[in-house]
């Protein structure tokens, strides 16, 4: 059973549960979730010390002053399982729920920008590995299942994908509030918006409510350097597009991500805080991070506090924004203006303590971190509903079929598309209750190995 191989590798303690009595047993809730540390560079697990049930509390003699009676404390998973009606898969031991997901679809990119992928870019997976159109909606069904309100589409760069906008009308039927979960809210999209403007319309029917456009210079001649690529004017045509729609109604949230390199970009600054004086557009500038062939440095990064006196030195009139409890960028506005700007901090004020983000690569690996190299298969499991192969369209609708005939009574068997929901459920909720308080510090992880940005998905 793939939760109890997981659980071994990762050295968890596991006890049957009776709680669920829904799932099919033997079924597994968490007794303890720390990592068993066997990389050189992890540090070894802590001592696990179960929390008290009431079937182990002390009994104390009623007539004895000197020893009172204590008010029993729920140990923290029992706090987590009672935490409905959010999922306890997604909730970690420090209750952190997790109702946001990020699948990145595909390793190819139509760029090469400087601090995500290598100039001769990375070995890609066989495609027998990557997840499928159809696998991709079955987790995504899955995970909005538990409580998920928010799916975000990357890449690689999402839109070199043939099928992006079939997958995105079957993703957006998710959205409505159902068993108790509220449904799907949000379909977003990350991109460098090379070939978005060829698809945005279908996009917005399908329901994409917001994007995220990865652009990091305002001159077609440092694009091409930053990219390795040209293309600087479909990108452009691609934010036009966008704030063509939204007069008319789209409301699409449009927010562009600019990574800042000291010494490469640092000076454009104020002409994209200057984006927002007419637009209503989020710029957020993003610490210069490291990944595996980014060649980073530290002196290459600026600090969000350098970026910001910049920025009040030229508008005298910046305020602070309210920031959302689970918002990663600390968000300002220039007074007057209509449009925003923020700083993801990653580097120097991490915003761990409320992470709500979930990560599925490309291959079908959940990561619970960015920065973290932990990993699990969803995949693998995934695909013994059709004996260890990809699930395919083909498969897709037999799969249905049966359980349109499980549903009307025609056979027998417990409901739901996967016939093994429960592990992975189980597997998620290892994974999830294994996540840290916070990632390393920047000089761990300089020299961490961890994946390139590109096979990650951001």
């Amino acid at each position: 059973m793939a939760v109890e191989k997981y659980a071994r590798r990762s050295g968890v303690a596991l006890m049957r549960s009776s709680w669920r009595p829904h799932l099919r047993p033997p079924f597994y809730s968490i007794a303890a979730a720390s990592y068993h540390k066997s990389a050189p560079w992890r540090e070894p697990a802590a001592h696990v010390v179960e929390s008290p049930t009431p079937e182990r509390l002390p009994i104390y003699p009623v007539d004895t002053p000197e020893s009172p009676p204590q008010k029993f404390k729920p140990s923290r998973f029992k706090r987590i399982e009672e935490a409905a009606p959010f999922s306890s898969f997604l909730t970690d031991t420090f209750y952190r729920q997790h109702d946001y997901l990020r699948i990145s679809i595909t390793e190819k990119c139509n760029l090469r920008c400087l601090y995500c992928m290598p100039e001769e870019g990375v070995p890609q997976s066989p495609p027998s590995h990557l997840l499928t159109t159809p696998e991709i909606v079955l987790l995504s069904e899955l995970f909005v299942s538990q409580g998920v309100t928010k799916i975000r589409l990357t890449g690689g760069e999402p839109t070199v994908r043939k099928d992006i906008v079939p997958m995105m009308q079957q993703i957006g039927q998710l959205r409505g509030a159902r068993a108790g979960r509220e449904g799907l809210k949000d379909l977003c999209l990350t991109t460098n918006g090379i070939s978005l403007w060829r698809k945005l319309d279908p996009m917005v029917e399908a329901g994409l409510t917001g994007v995220n456009l990865s652009l990091d210079t305002l001159d077609p001649y440092q694009f091409q350097i930053m990219t390795r690529r040209k293309g600087f004017d479909a990108v452009q045509r691609s934010i036009d597009r966008i704030l063509e729609m939204n007069a008319l109604g789209a409301g699409i949230k449009l927010k562009i991500n600019c990574v800042v390199m000291r010494g490469l970009n640092d000076r454009e600054i104020l002409d994209f805080v200057e984006l927002g004086r007419e637009n209503d557009i989020e710029v957020r500038f993003i610490e210069y991070m490291p990944f595996d062939g980014n060649k980073w440095s530290e002196r290459k990064m600026l600090p969000f506090q350098e970026m910001l006196d910049r920025i009040k030195g030229k508008y005298p009139g910046v305020e602070k924004v309210q920031d959302h409890k689970n918002d990663t960028s600390k968000t300002y506005r220039v007074s007057g203006f209509v449009g925003k700007f923020g700083f993801i901090t990653s580097m120097t004020h991490n915003f761990c303590g409320t992470c709500n983000r979930l990560r599925i690569t490309s291959d079908g690996n959940l990561k619970v971190c960015l920065f973290g190299n932990d990993e699990v298969s969803l995949r693998d499991i995934l695909r013994e509903n059709n004996l260890g192969n990809p699930i395919d369209e083909e498969a897709f609708e037999a799969m249905k079929k049966i359980e349109m005939d499980r549903r009307e009574g025609r056979v027998d068997g417990v409901l739901g598309m996967l016939n093994n929901e429960s592990e992975l459920l189980g597997v998620i909720g290892i994974a999830v209750k294994g996540k840290k308080e916070k990632h390393a510090g920047m000089g761990e992880l300089k020299n961490m190995k961890n994946r390139p940005m590109i096979l990650i998905g951001g």
